[in-house]
């Protein structure tokens, strides 16, 4: 049988995840094992992240949100329930948009999902 050399693509191998732990601080990117268990996990925190920046973002349009429907009299559960009874369909990233870029808009849309809202008939609840 023929000998199979291997260097080139080990060094190919090598060179690669030392160009990916590029900018990691000390042996992480000097050191082939340290740099390849290092890029293994930048990967898998990568992955995760991608996935976790979706719900931060929706935490952040609703905090936006709120702050705005509370200046304009309304809580968010109670605007994001008259905008559904009013049939409206704006996503929270619209509607964060609005809050923040076009109050004017957003104050209208308030008020849509006010008229909506059924009367409060229920009594006070008592502060026992």
């Amino acid at each position: 049988m023929a000998r199979v050399k291997r260097a080139v693509n080990a060094h190919k191998k090598r060179r690669v995840i030392l160009e990916r732990a590029e900018g990691y601080r000390g042996q992480r990117s000097r050191l082939y094992r340290k740099a390849k268990e290092q890029v293994t996990h930048s990967l898998v925190y990568a992955y995760r992240d991608r996935r976790a920046r979706k719900g931060e973002f929706r935490r952040l349009w609703i905090q936006r949100i709120n702050a705005a429907a509370r200046q304009n009299g309304l809580t968010y559960n109670r605007l994001i329930q008259g905008l559904g009874l009013a049939g409206v369909e704006v996503d929270r990233r619209m509607l964060a948009e609005l809050a923040v870029n076009e109050p004017a808009t957003f104050a209208t849309l308030v008020e849509t999902a006010k008229k909506a809202l059924p009367a409060d008939t229920s009594a006070p609840k008592s502060a026992a």
